[in-house]
């Protein structure tokens, strides 16, 4: 059964939205051996069980169609280059997502929002790039976080403002930490400084691992799915549309357009979009073949603390944290009082759903704050995660010769920059020229690997090695 909604678009428009019932969602979804699926229900995450009902999409594919611009994926990045090219260039961009809309990570991440992008720090821009370089990058970046403040100061999503904290999960971490401290200072200019592990207790968490504490001015904790449920309505609002349950099952080029092949009809369009993230299948281009590594990362959320529990596990603010293991732990205080904590899990999607992965979590959890150490998991989830093979993402038109852009591999720091990405993908859809094209994240497109075929070995083996690093050497 249909309903009507009528949204405005510089005048009122009736708008079909389909009650079209979900699949189930698959716990073993593997980008790199399945397809994306069909309108799979959403994973069972706090964000899904707390966000309340999912605004209206368009419903699924059904007929031939023609659009402008198609964008693939309907997570953070895809919703906000449709937002951009409807706001500022009158473009009613049609998006197409497999599954449930904002489905991906957008629905599982952990809600930290930083003033950064890619793996990389800002002492490594440097050292890659050059100071001159490495200034104009985080001018973009610290341009794409606020324009990010901006969205989020319209939508009703749990915002937790405060700043970013990294942990020295181990003392010998104290000299990175410092080192990475004087960098933000004295090159970037931003009010960074080290907290000791007194300071970080009495006024932040009482993370018994931490010999001391990085805080990072710029950072907002954020309730994702309220966030990108936001996105979906500004975008539709405007006249953009939104299409779940559609996947990209094939699609050819015929004069001059491209022809995307959905469960539902064919869809013809001037120029495509890919914004898949970490649910990037193989076969869907060649251009994006082996371009991301798919990594997984676990969360859970415990049930409620009170006042006397979170005062006794000295926890004293909700300002996000991350460990500095190479395999991170990132943990915070919700607004409800659950603490909510994710590390990075299976290799493989088929071993998902073994318990050791949770174990991990509960174990982290418990090293931190021992007082937690027994304390109910309400949730449990996973997503992957889309990482670059050099560590830093592309918004970018790999080939020149073909109307086909993306934007991806923020190696799990996308909750912010993904704003910022979806507006400069907007802009390099339609062409529009910028000082800000002839940087790194942006001239050149995704590198691929000689050793993509056996990824997944050398990440079991890498695991076992920052694993011995993080924890032994």
């Amino acid at each position: 059964m249909d309903t009507q909604a009528i949204f405005p678009s510089g005048g009122a428009r009736a708008v079909r939205v389909a009650e079209h019932s979900a699949a189930p969602y698959d716990p073993l979804y593997d980008p790199l051996v399945k397809p994306p699926g069909r309108g799979q229900d959403y994973a069972p995450t706090y964000w899904v069980a707390t966000a309340g009902e999912p605004p209206p999409d368009d419903g699924p594919i059904s007929g031939d169609a023609d659009a402008d611009v198609v964008i693939v994926g309907s997570g953070f990045t895809g919703l906000s280059a449709a937002l951009t090219l409807a706001r500022d260039f009158g473009i009613s961009a049609t998006v197409l997502e497999a599954n449930r809309a904002v489905w991906g990570c957008t629905s599982r991440n952990g809600g930290q929002g930083q003033n950064a992008s890619g793996r990389l720090y800002r002492s490594q821009w440097i050292q890659r790039w050059g100071k001159d370089m490495a200034l104009r990058l985080d001018a973009e970046i610290r341009d794409g976080f606020e324009y990010w403040k901006s969205l989020v100061a319209t939508i009703d999503c749990d915002a937790q403002p405060g700043g970013h904290l990294y942990t020295a999960h181990r003392p010998k971490k104290l000299s990175f930490l410092k080192n990475e401290a004087r960098v933000l200072r004295d090159v970037f200019g931003y009010d960074a400084r080290m907290l000791t592990r007194e300071e970080l207790h009495a006024r932040y968490a009482a993370d018994h691992e931490a010999a001391g504490a990085l805080l990072e001015p710029d950072g907002i904790g954020v309730h994702p799915l309220k966030l990108a449920f936001g996105y979906l309505r500004q975008a539709r609002a405007l006249g953009a549309r939104v299409h779940p349950c559609s996947p990209v099952l094939g699609w050819e080029y015929e004069k001059g357009r491209y022809h995307l092949r959905t469960p539902g009809g064919t869809v013809r369009a001037r120029r495509v979009a890919f914004a898949t993230g970490g649910y990037t299948a193989q076969g869907i281009h060649r251009l994006l073949d082996n371009r991301i590594m798919p990594v997984l990362s676990n969360s859970m959320v415990t049930r409620p603390l009170s006042e006397a529990e979170r005062r006794q596990a000295g926890l004293h603010s909700t300002v996000f944290i991350t460990d500095t293991r190479v395999l991170r732990f990132y943990y915070r205080l919700l607004p409800d009082g659950r603490m909510q904590i994710g590390s990075r899990s299976a290799v493989h999607g088929a071993d998902a759903v073994q318990p050791r992965h949770l174990h991990l979590l509960r174990h982290g959890l418990a090293r931190k704050f021992p007082m937690l150490r027994d304390v109910q998991v309400d949730y449990s989830w996973w997503g992957w995660v889309d990482v670059s093979h050099d560590m830093m993402p592309r918004v970018t038109q790999p080939d020149p010769t073909h109307q086909v852009y993306y934007a991806l591999g923020y190696g799990g720091n996308g909750v912010s920059f993904s704003a910022q990405a979806g507006r400069r993908l907007a802009q390099r859809i339609i062409g529009k020229d910028g000082v800000h094209w002839d940087l790194p994240i942006y001239d050149t497109p995704l590198p691929g690997h000689v050793f993509a075929p056996y990824r997944r070995l050398g990440q079991t083996m890498l695991y076992r090695w920052y694993y011995l690093r993080d924890e032994i050497f």
